[in-house]
């Protein structure tokens, strides 16, 4: 193929094939036998390998260049990698490696083909999925997996590994859920549970692969969650104001608190209403920890966009996005943008069958574990390094404030933004950014060194 030399089929059978070049005056030809009947091997009896003919009857558009051998010999480039060569990348490489021109077409289904003899056809997927998740459970202690096809052969999978589930105790209960669709042959929606670590690094809890994106789907898929992560009032469940979330949330779990993403709340609000330009005095308003705050950043926004203010407090509901009102705890903890960021993570791989799909979570998931436990063991202050970095800060702002004692447990910390009292022994200021982050404000920090205190004794797991 290399030398743009092309061949045809003289006989094939089922035990003889002889090709001989496409130039009748050409003595090139090869003649090969198969070695057993019972064999798939062949093996040359003759061969007669110099080309005789014009350089003038060389065709670079090779009619052995077929999508299936144009596939072969590119499907290594596919090996340990998610996106691998474009169509235009397997012209190139069909162009460069074997002498040979070939359409966007071929380009498209040799690549196509690539990926099948290297991830398997989505048939094979659907047959080993019982093998592989055995396999899952018996290598990743503690992993829980769950695989169930309705009476209308609709599949539903869950899977959670064993040493996320463990590591589930020692987070903050905030757990954000959302889908995003599937494009392979089968389709499919990819649910998705996740939080944050104690850095502030993405925590995927549990994946989900269903049908669609409805209120059954989600209802099953929450109910899995629900054996893995429990239902406590400390479980926050974070999502955008889908109606088949909503209600699944609602029939699932009884004592866990539900609130709305603020992100997809803007969206909504930038879709809806076209003021893009509103934008920065609802994220003020979402950012607020005091009422007060929030009463001024609202009434702005209702001289400006009365239609929004009451879209806020009628549709979504202020108990659904804003912190004072969230009858829960949320911290200061987003993780729908962490949803989306894994969604964004997988793009490439969204179209694979669905074991070589799993294979690449299991692949990334071990990955990040590595290489925060390797950063996790180089720590040498009380607090991660998200959480050091959010102190520091602080407590240069808290140099130079005055304290009033007004009690064994409670200060009057006085500043030129924000006075605050501070109870140190239930863990509260004024400011309510200690209520709320569970994190020691400057106004704590102040009353800490106070009362000889540690700092680091205030803060909330």
């Amino acid at each position: 193929m290399k030398g743009n030399f092309e061949f045809r089929t003289r006989k094939s059978n089922w035990s003889l094939w002889v090709i001989e070049c496409i130039d009748p005056n050409c003595n090139w030809r090869l003649r090969a036998l198969k070695i057993v009947p019972e064999s798939t091997k062949f093996v040359i009896r003759k061969n007669v390998g110099v080309h005789c003919f014009s350089l003038l009857n060389r065709n670079a558009n090779h009619r052995q260049a077929t999508y299936v051998v144009i596939g072969e010999q590119v499907a290594p480039q596919y090996v340990g990698v998610e996106k691998g060569l474009g169509p235009k990348g397997v012209q190139n490489f069909a162009r460069t490696k074997l002498g040979a021109q070939i359409s966007y077409y071929k380009a498209r289904m040799g690549r196509k083909h690539a990926h099948t003899l290297i991830r398997g056809l989505p048939e094979q997927s659907f047959h080993i999925l019982l093998s592989y998740f055995h396999m899952l459970e018996k290598l990743n202690l503690g992993t829980v997996t769950r695989i169930e096809v309705d009476r209308d052969s609709r599949f539903n999978l869950f899977v959670a590994f064993g040493v996320v589930i463990r590591g589930f105790r020692y987070m903050r209960k905030v757990v954000g859920i959302d889908g995003t669709f599937l494009k392979g042959q089968y389709r499919g929606i990819l649910l998705v549970a996740t939080t944050q670590d104690g850095n502030g690094q993405c925590y995927p809890l549990a994946w989900g692969i269903v049908d669609s994106e409805n209120e059954d789907a989600w209802t099953w898929f929450l109910t899995q969650l629900k054996e893995v992560i429990g239902d406590t009032d400390e479980l926050a469940l974070i999502s955008d104001r889908a109606p088949s979330i909503k209600k699944a949330i609602s029939t699932v779990f009884e004592k866990a608190h539900h609130g709305a993403c603020a992100w997809h709340v803007a969206q909504n609000i930038k879709n809806k209403f076209k003021c893009a330009d509103i934008m920065g005095s609802y994220w003020s308003t979402v950012n607020s920890y005091r009422c007060e705050d929030f009463v001024g950043y609202m009434t702005e926004i209702s001289h400006r966009y009365p239609r929004v203010a009451e879209y806020l407090e009628n549709e979504v509901g202020f108990e659904k996005w804003f912190q004072c009102h969230y009858p829960g705890l949320r911290y200061n903890i987003t993780p729908t943008n962490m949803v989306k960021s894994l969604n964004s993570m997988l793009v490439n791989a969204r179209d694979f069958p669905y074991v070589s799909l799993l294979d690449v979570i299991q692949e990334k998931m071990s990955k990040w574990w590595n290489d925060r436990r390797i950063v996790a063991m180089a720590i040498t202050a009380p607090l991660t390094l998200s959480w050091e970095s959010e102190f520091r800060p602080r407590f240069a702002q808290s140099n130079g404030r005055h304290t009033l004692q007004l009690n064994p447990v409670t200060y009057h910390v006085k500043c030129s933004e924000l006075e605050g009292v501070v109870d140190i022994f239930n863990k509260t200021c004024t400011c309510k950014e200690f209520d709320i982050d569970k994190l020691p404000c400057v106004h704590a920090i102040v009353a800490a060194h106070h009362a000889q205190v540690s700092v680091y004794s205030l803060v909330s797991p």
